[in-house]
Protein backbone atom coordinates (compact mmCIF):
# COMPACT_ATOMS: atom_id res chain seq x y z
CA UNK A 1 0.00 0.00 0.00
CA UNK A 2 1.48 3.30 -1.13
CA UNK A 3 0.57 6.63 0.51
CA UNK A 4 1.62 9.72 -1.45
CA UNK A 5 2.42 12.81 0.62
CA UNK A 6 2.16 15.56 -2.00
CA UNK A 7 5.03 18.05 -2.11
CA UNK A 8 4.24 21.19 -4.10
CA UNK A 9 6.55 23.67 -2.33
CA UNK A 10 3.85 24.90 0.05
CA UNK A 11 5.16 24.05 3.49
CA UNK A 12 7.85 22.17 5.36
CA UNK A 13 6.94 18.50 5.08
CA UNK A 14 9.61 17.18 7.44
CA UNK A 15 7.32 16.82 10.49
CA UNK A 16 4.46 15.37 8.45
CA UNK A 17 6.74 12.88 6.69
CA UNK A 18 8.20 11.78 10.01
CA UNK A 19 4.76 11.31 11.62
CA UNK A 20 3.36 9.35 8.66
CA UNK A 21 6.43 7.12 8.47
CA UNK A 22 6.17 6.43 12.20
CA UNK A 23 2.52 5.44 12.05
CA UNK A 24 2.96 3.40 8.87
CA UNK A 25 5.74 1.47 10.62
CA UNK A 26 3.73 1.00 13.81
CA UNK A 27 0.55 -0.13 12.06
CA UNK A 28 2.12 -2.01 9.16
CA UNK A 29 0.08 -0.04 6.66
CA UNK A 30 2.38 0.32 3.70
CA UNK A 31 4.91 2.80 2.43
CA UNK A 32 5.02 6.60 2.61
CA UNK A 33 6.52 8.56 -0.28
CA UNK A 34 6.92 12.33 -0.58
CA UNK A 35 6.35 13.25 -4.21
CA UNK A 36 5.44 15.95 -6.70
CA UNK A 37 5.19 13.47 -9.59
CA UNK A 38 1.70 13.08 -11.08
CA UNK A 39 2.34 9.45 -12.08
CA UNK A 40 3.25 8.51 -8.49
CA UNK A 41 0.10 10.23 -7.19
CA UNK A 42 -1.96 8.48 -9.86
CA UNK A 43 -0.89 5.01 -8.71
CA UNK A 44 -0.92 5.74 -4.96
CA UNK A 45 -3.42 3.91 -2.76
CA UNK A 46 -3.86 6.96 -0.51
CA UNK A 47 -3.15 10.66 -0.96
CA UNK A 48 -2.25 13.31 1.62
CA UNK A 49 -2.27 16.99 0.63
CA UNK A 50 -0.75 19.38 3.19
CA UNK A 51 -0.46 23.13 2.81
CA UNK A 52 0.80 26.17 4.72
CA UNK A 53 0.20 29.83 3.97
CA UNK A 54 -2.70 31.32 2.05
CA UNK A 55 -5.40 29.58 0.00
CA UNK A 56 -4.68 31.43 -3.30
CA UNK A 57 -0.92 30.91 -3.15
CA UNK A 58 -1.25 27.19 -2.31
CA UNK A 59 -3.79 26.68 -5.07
CA UNK A 60 -1.51 28.46 -7.57
CA UNK A 61 1.52 26.48 -6.40
CA UNK A 62 -0.33 23.20 -6.93
CA UNK A 63 -1.12 24.15 -10.52
CA UNK A 64 2.50 25.09 -11.24
CA UNK A 65 3.31 21.37 -11.21
CA UNK A 66 2.05 20.19 -14.57
CA UNK A 67 -0.61 17.50 -14.24
CA UNK A 68 -0.40 17.26 -10.44
CA UNK A 69 -3.80 18.75 -9.56
CA UNK A 70 -5.38 16.70 -12.32
CA UNK A 71 -3.76 13.49 -11.04
CA UNK A 72 -5.08 14.18 -7.53
CA UNK A 73 -8.57 14.89 -8.83
CA UNK A 74 -8.59 11.76 -10.98
CA UNK A 75 -7.40 9.55 -8.12
CA UNK A 76 -9.94 10.92 -5.67
CA UNK A 77 -13.04 11.36 -7.85
CA UNK A 78 -12.68 8.62 -10.47
CA UNK A 79 -10.76 6.01 -8.48
CA UNK A 80 -12.19 6.83 -5.02
CA UNK A 81 -8.79 6.70 -3.32
CA UNK A 82 -8.78 7.78 0.35
CA UNK A 83 -7.66 11.41 0.65
CA UNK A 84 -6.55 13.52 3.62
CA UNK A 85 -6.15 17.29 3.34
CA UNK A 86 -4.19 19.11 6.06
CA UNK A 87 -4.55 22.84 6.87
CA UNK A 88 -4.74 24.63 3.48
CA UNK A 89 -4.91 21.18 1.90
CA UNK A 90 -8.17 20.75 3.79
CA UNK A 91 -9.42 24.20 2.79
CA UNK A 92 -8.88 23.39 -0.88
CA UNK A 93 -11.62 20.76 -0.58
CA UNK A 94 -14.15 23.62 -0.53
CA UNK A 95 -16.10 25.11 -3.39
CA UNK A 96 -14.13 28.33 -3.07
CA UNK A 97 -11.84 30.31 -0.78
CA UNK A 98 -12.29 34.00 0.02
CA UNK A 99 -8.81 34.81 1.31
CA UNK A 100 -7.57 37.99 -0.43
CA UNK A 101 -9.46 37.03 -3.59
CA UNK A 102 -12.05 34.46 -4.64
CA UNK A 103 -10.24 31.23 -5.49
CA UNK A 104 -11.79 28.03 -6.78
CA UNK A 105 -11.24 24.89 -4.72
CA UNK A 106 -11.59 21.24 -5.67
CA UNK A 107 -15.29 21.47 -4.81
CA UNK A 108 -15.44 17.98 -3.26
CA UNK A 109 -17.14 19.26 -0.10
CA UNK A 110 -19.54 22.18 -0.66
CA UNK A 111 -18.78 25.33 1.29
CA UNK A 112 -16.58 28.40 1.55
CA UNK A 113 -13.34 29.25 3.33
CA UNK A 114 -13.95 32.51 5.23
CA UNK A 115 -12.09 34.68 7.72
CA UNK A 116 -12.36 33.77 11.39
CA UNK A 117 -14.45 36.39 13.23
CA UNK A 118 -14.54 35.66 16.98
CA UNK A 119 -17.51 36.96 18.96
CA UNK A 120 -15.02 38.58 21.33
CA UNK A 121 -12.98 41.21 19.40
CA UNK A 122 -10.18 40.83 21.97
CA UNK A 123 -9.50 37.30 20.69
CA UNK A 124 -6.59 37.36 18.28
CA UNK A 125 -6.58 36.13 14.70
CA UNK A 126 -4.80 33.98 13.60
CA UNK A 127 -6.21 31.25 15.80
CA UNK A 128 -2.96 29.77 17.04
CA UNK A 129 -2.16 27.04 19.52
CA UNK A 130 -3.92 24.14 21.22
CA UNK A 131 -7.68 23.78 21.33
CA UNK A 132 -10.17 21.10 22.40
CA UNK A 133 -12.00 19.19 19.70
CA UNK A 134 -15.79 18.81 19.79
CA UNK A 135 -16.89 15.76 17.78
CA UNK A 136 -19.98 16.49 15.65
CA UNK A 137 -20.33 13.35 13.54
CA UNK A 138 -18.74 9.89 13.94
CA UNK A 139 -16.22 8.74 11.35
CA UNK A 140 -13.66 5.92 11.08
CA UNK A 141 -10.73 8.39 11.10
CA UNK A 142 -11.94 9.56 14.52
CA UNK A 143 -11.82 6.12 16.16
CA UNK A 144 -10.31 6.57 19.62
CA UNK A 145 -10.56 10.37 19.39
CA UNK A 146 -13.10 12.08 21.66
CA UNK A 147 -14.50 15.48 22.51
CA UNK A 148 -11.93 17.23 24.69
CA UNK A 149 -8.89 15.82 22.91
CA UNK A 150 -6.34 18.47 21.92
CA UNK A 151 -5.15 19.54 18.47
CA UNK A 152 -2.74 22.24 17.29
CA UNK A 153 -3.98 25.05 15.03
CA UNK A 154 -2.41 27.93 13.09
CA UNK A 155 -4.88 29.67 10.75
CA UNK A 156 -6.86 32.85 10.04
CA UNK A 157 -9.55 31.34 7.79
CA UNK A 158 -11.80 28.33 8.26
CA UNK A 159 -14.08 26.12 6.22
CA UNK A 160 -17.82 26.87 6.54
CA UNK A 161 -19.45 23.70 5.22
CA UNK A 162 -22.73 23.98 3.34
CA UNK A 163 -24.06 20.73 4.79
CA UNK A 164 -23.89 19.91 8.48
CA UNK A 165 -23.29 16.22 7.77
CA UNK A 166 -19.86 17.11 6.32
CA UNK A 167 -18.70 18.63 9.63
CA UNK A 168 -16.93 15.95 11.66
CA UNK A 169 -15.51 18.17 14.43
CA UNK A 170 -15.13 21.78 15.48
CA UNK A 171 -13.45 23.83 18.19
CA UNK A 172 -14.66 26.91 20.03
CA UNK A 173 -12.77 30.15 19.50
CA UNK A 174 -15.25 32.94 20.07
CA UNK A 175 -17.71 30.75 18.19
CA UNK A 176 -17.46 27.45 16.32
CA UNK A 177 -14.42 26.93 14.09
CA UNK A 178 -14.33 23.97 11.72
CA UNK A 179 -11.66 21.43 12.69
CA UNK A 180 -12.40 18.29 10.63
CA UNK A 181 -14.53 17.72 7.53
CA UNK A 182 -15.39 14.56 5.65
CA UNK A 183 -17.47 13.24 2.77
CA UNK A 184 -17.17 9.89 1.02
CA UNK A 185 -13.50 8.99 0.55
CA UNK A 186 -12.32 12.50 1.51
CA UNK A 187 -11.41 13.92 4.93
CA UNK A 188 -9.59 17.07 5.98
CA UNK A 189 -8.18 18.57 9.17
CA UNK A 190 -7.71 22.28 9.74
CA UNK A 191 -5.21 21.46 12.49
CA UNK A 192 -1.83 19.85 11.90
CA UNK A 193 -2.04 16.19 12.98
CA UNK A 194 1.74 15.86 12.77
CA UNK A 195 2.01 18.55 15.49
CA UNK A 196 -0.95 17.38 17.58
CA UNK A 197 0.82 14.63 19.55
CA UNK A 198 -1.34 11.64 20.53
CA UNK A 199 -4.52 12.94 18.88
CA UNK A 200 -2.79 13.61 15.59
CA UNK A 201 -0.89 10.34 15.52
CA UNK A 202 -4.11 8.42 16.20
CA UNK A 203 -5.85 10.21 13.32
CA UNK A 204 -2.94 9.45 10.98
CA UNK A 205 -3.01 5.76 11.96
CA UNK A 206 -6.78 5.67 11.43
CA UNK A 207 -6.41 7.26 8.00
CA UNK A 208 -3.77 4.74 6.94
CA UNK A 209 -6.14 1.85 7.73
CA UNK A 210 -9.36 3.54 6.54
CA UNK A 211 -11.31 1.73 3.84
CA UNK A 212 -14.12 4.04 2.67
Amino acid sequence: MLTALVDYDSGNLHSAEKAFHRMADETGHGTIVVTSEPDVVARADRIVLPGDGAFPSCRAALHRFSGLAEAIDEAVTAKSRPFLGICIGMQMLATRGLEFEETEGFGWIPGEVVKITPDDPAMKVPHMGWNDLVIDNPHPVLAGIATGDHAYFVHSYHFKVAERSDLLAHVDYGGPITAIVGRGNVVGTQFHPEKSQATGLRLIANFLSWKP
